[in-house]
């Protein structure tokens, strides 16, 4: 039995925030799964993350106020957190007064998405997210799968889908494909997988829908006869390797738009490959594109 977590970075509509929307999949086998979920945990207990959710994109922001505060790097990290703390309720306060409810309304939810790392300096955060991402390159066990769609290239009308469902059913279709060649080559045995979705309540019904049609008739590229249910959705705050994939789905993104290279490299080796070729993960995107994705597919 194999559990491919599943997350997305960018967003589906144009033109949105982000050239490109990445949907990946993490998969990997459940006795497998409490190794990886410790060693994960003992990386996050080492920068006093325990307990906290890694969510990558808020990590790797830079926090201007850490900038503002006299010496941060050289103070402990509970002496950090206590001056963040201060410092951001100081600027609170500051804007309630001045009546600034739209910036004060902003701040605050950047305030609470960034507060377990308040402890952290910049180096320190990036640092964190590389070593989580070098933990999960080494895992032999796991595959990762991922679309990443250049909405620019992109035509509904001609594929007949959106771009959320190209997505899907291409993330789907490979982690079929690739549990059938489990099944070939282990005589005798038959995989199966589960889909373990972060719950986004837009994706949800959407998902679910797509599946139970996938079950039914297949999907363009394979029938679906390995992955079981519909997707189990689940809160990411809660389930730490949905939150290694929303890491994977960040860094695909990030070199598809913007050529960061570093997080994707320590991640691409879990990609799933046919001999040398990269089946699991594909960059849809103009012709001549020469990215290591394209290059590698």
């Amino acid at each position: 039995m194999y559990l491919c977590y599943i997350d997305e970075s960018g967003t589906p509509e144009l033109p949105g925030n982000s050239s490109h929307f990445v949907l990946a999949g993490l998969a990997l086998p459940i006795w497998h799964w409490k190794e990886a979920d410790q060693q994960i945990g003992r990386v996050l207990d080492s920068y006093d993350l325990s307990g906290s959710e890694l969510h990558t994109a808020w990590m790797a922001r830079r926090y201007l106020e850490q900038s503002r505060i006299p010496n941060f790097e050289q103070l402990s990290r509970s002496q950090r957190r206590a001056s963040m703390d201060r410092y951001r309720a100081g600027e609170l306060l500051r804007l309630q007064r001045s009546h600034e409810s739209k910036r004060y309304r902003q701040l605050k939810k950047d305030y609470a998405h960034t507060a377990a790392y308040a402890h952290l300096t910049e180096q320190e955060r990036r640092s964190a997210i590389q070593d989580v991402a070098d933990v999960v390159g080494s895992w032999g066990f796991a595959r990762l799968f991922a679309e990443c769609i250049d909405k620019l290239h992109f035509d509904p009308a001609k594929t007949g889908r959106s771009v959320e469902e190209q997505a899907f059913e291409q993330v789907v279709s490979r982690f079929e494909q690739y549990l059938q060649r489990a099944d070939a080559s282990q005589a005798g045995q038959r995989y199966f997988g589960l889909l373990v979705h972060d719950n986004n309540q837009t994706v949800c019904r959407k998902h679910t829908d797509l599946m139970r049609r996938f079950h039914e008739s297949g999907t363009l590229w394979t029938d679906v006869e390995r992955i079981i249910e519909t997707p189990l959705f689940v809160d990411s705050q809660l389930t730490r390797l949905v939150q290694i994939a929303d890491l994977c789905s960040y860094a695909l993104r990030r070199y598809v738009e913007h050529n960061e290279n570093d997080l994707l490299q320590r991640i691409f080796p879990r990609a799933d490959r046919i001999k040398s070729n990269t089946v699991g993960v594909r960059h849809f995107t103009g012709k001549g594109c020469r990215c290591i994705i394209c290059e590698n597919h």
